[in-house]
């Protein structure tokens, strides 16, 4: 009699051990991946400092306020018949939010960058469709100390530019010339830089 609880007392640890393996293997992480802290379902958005550029010689000066909505996030809130989960499945195209005095500062960035533009409208040369070489655009924005560390991104008539506190984005041909300001985006069209909007999906 002893004999069988002895034996069976020995098959239950063992089987116990195996669970115990089976459990801990699945649940393993590696060192530095949050391991012991809750795992959030999607990450934070990150928007890195970047140096600047197109800044103008007086900053514009404007009464503290509260930050202003992102375009993207009016365009959400313009769109009463979104489904439920529109928010969290584009997420991924969140826009930092801008304060009015960043709004002003970018604004004027703009007014420099639109200016440099100018001139190569100005000079003519534009090829098919009214566009001018992604290179004159670049050489445009370098004028005003906007490189590939402040993201530009040029192509097919687009610039985007990050001047270290907003976005300036638009398009430039013979026949047009604007701009928008508006904060990076969370996840950017790969490829380019802060401020050009990601066309795919999750």
């Amino acid at each position: 009699m002893p004999l069988r609880r002895s034996a069976t007392a020995a098959v239950v640890v063992a089987m116990a051990a195996i669970a115990a393996a089976a459990v801990t293997a699945c649940g393993t992480q590696q060192a530095g991946a949050g391991a012991g802290r809750p795992q959030s379902a999607s990450p934070r958005p990150s928007f890195s400092p970047r140096p600047k550029c197109a800044q103008p010689a007086e900053m514009p000066t404007v009464t503290p306020s509260s930050p202003v909505p992102s375009v993207t996030a009016e365009r959400q809130k313009g769109n009463g018949d979104t489904p439920p989960n529109y928010a969290e499945n584009h997420a991924y195209r969140m826009q930092r939010a801008l304060t009015a005095a960043q709004l002003a500062q970018g604004q004027a960035s703009a007014e420099l960058i639109k200016g440099e533009l100018e001139k190569v409208r100005q000079e003519g040369g534009s090829g098919e469709y009214g566009r001018f070489s992604d290179e004159r655009i670049e050489v445009a924005l370098k004028r005003l100390g906007c490189g590939k560390e402040h993201g530009v991104y040029v192509g097919n008539g687009f610039y985007s530019v990050h001047t270290g506190v907003t976005c300036v984005s638009g398009r430039v041909t013979k026949d047009e010339l604007d701009s928008e300001v508006h904060g990076a985006y969370a996840e950017p069209q790969p490829g380019t830089g802060p401020c050009v909007e990601n066309r795919g999906g999750h």
